[in-house]
């Protein structure tokens, strides 16, 4: 696998319970996990086509997982899917996913869904289903569109 260029960290309070329902619920697949002498999670990387996903435990105090600051994000997690969105969207809701937006086909030409995990991260999945043009998309949205290499 390609070293990914970028990863995102997310801190949950139960970071244990994190990897077995990011599992379960989404598809990740575990790639390294560090617990120290307590048995605390102390790292972990979780994988998902090429890219990976760093989990782990409130260890800090910048650190916190939105079920500690009123279900608040700092940012949404969006992963591309190479199959059935709708599947997908199915399996999540079975694990206790809460659906915040059904699957929806966008201007964009994604086939996108919304989802909270149960200590409140926000994630975003999406499926290319059309090609995308600008043209097409500004006139259906109104909006002004700039692309940039």
């Amino acid at each position: 696998m390609t070293q990914a260029s970028l990863a995102a960290a997310l801190f949950y309070r139960d970071a244990w319970g994190a990897l077995a329902w990011l599992e379960q619920a989404f598809g990740f697949e575990r790639a390294m996990v560090i617990s120290d002498a307590d048995g605390e999670l102390a790292h972990s990387q979780m994988t998902f086509g090429n890219g990976y996903l760093m989990i782990g435990r409130e260890w800090a105090e910048f650190t916190a997982s939105p079920a500690a600051v009123d279900g608040r994000n700092t940012q949404l997690l969006h992963v591309h899917l190479e199959e059935d969105i709708d599947a997908h969207c199915a399996r999540a809701r079975a694990a206790g996913a809460e659906i915040l937006q059904e699957p929806e086909d966008q201007f964009y030409g994604d086939r996108t869904y919304r989802a909270r995990d149960p200590e409140g991260h926000v994630w975003t999945f999406a499926m290319n289903v059309r090609p995308f043009s600008v043209e097409e998309s500004e006139k259906a949205t109104g909006l002004k569109i700039e692309m940039f290499s």
